[in-house]
Formats: structure tokens, C-alpha cells, sequence
């Protein structure tokens, strides 16, 4: 899978707010859905539904003791997919699998400094 898709798909999982709140109370200890619903003031079926998602990620795994589902934070997971992501940031984009377009593009641009855009032109003209 290109590594940005991957990307994309994990900041996606991670781009709702409830589902953020939901990690950080799993980074406390592991809880199981009626235990979120208290503390989040959220529906089962809400939180059910964050949860799949942030399983189908990766960053949440789930425990049966009983009838009761805990559920944790793969914190590995989690480490390994901001590595991911500070690679991406860190790599030279020549070096980057995925973005050798527009690796090249920025070395020509680098070159040729002159781009056909108003609002650059605006701002060299001082406007």
C-alpha cells in the first residue's frame, strides 16, 4: 500500500475528535463501552462505532473477560504510525517512495524559481 494512503487512512481515523478522546482515555487503562459511555457522556452505539474504527486502524485491541469486552490502546501501533509519520516529514523527497513526482518537481522548481501564480507575483510587486 503507498505509504501515503496509509497516512491518510490512519490521520482520517484520527481526524475525529471523539475518537481522540476515546485514545486518550484508553492511554489511561483499558475500559470497556459502558465505561466510556460514562465518562464521555456518549452512546453505546456511537462509541461502538469509534472503536471499530480505531480497531480496523490498528490502534485499539479488544479483551474478553466474561461478558465483558475491554478494550486498550496498541500503543506499538500507535509509536509505529508517528515514526511513520516523522519519516515522511524527515525523508529527503527524492528518497521518499511514492513522491517521486513531485520530488522532481520541486528540483526543477528549485531551479527555476519562477512560478505563474497571481497571488507569488502579488506579494514580489509588494501588493
Amino acid at each position: 500500500m503507498d505509504l501515503f494512503i496509509k497516512y491518510e487512512r490512519l490521520l482520517k481515523v484520527l481526524g475525529q475528535a471523539n475518537r481522540l478522546r476515546i485514545v486518550k482515555c484508553l492511554a489511561v487503562r483499558d475500559l470497556c463501552v459502558c465505561e466510556l459511555e460514562t465518562v464521555l457522556g456518549m452512546n453505546q452505539p456511537s462509541i461502538s462505532q469509534h472503536l471499530r474504527a480505531l480497531k480496523d486502524a490498528g490502534l485499539v485491541r479488544e479483551r474478553r473477560e466474561g461478558q465483558w469486552v475491554f478494550h486498550s490502546l496498541d500503543r506499538e501501533a500507535l509509536v509505529a504510525a508517528s515514526m511513520g509519520l516523522k519519516t515522511i516529514l524527515e525523508t529527503s523527497p527524492d528518497e521518499l517512495e511514492g513522491f517521486r513526482r513531485e520530488a522532481a518537481a520541486l528540483s526543477r522548481l528549485a531551479q527555476d524559481p519562477i512560478v505563474s501564480c497571481r497571488e507569488c507575483e502579488g506579494k514580489k510587486r509588494g501588493r
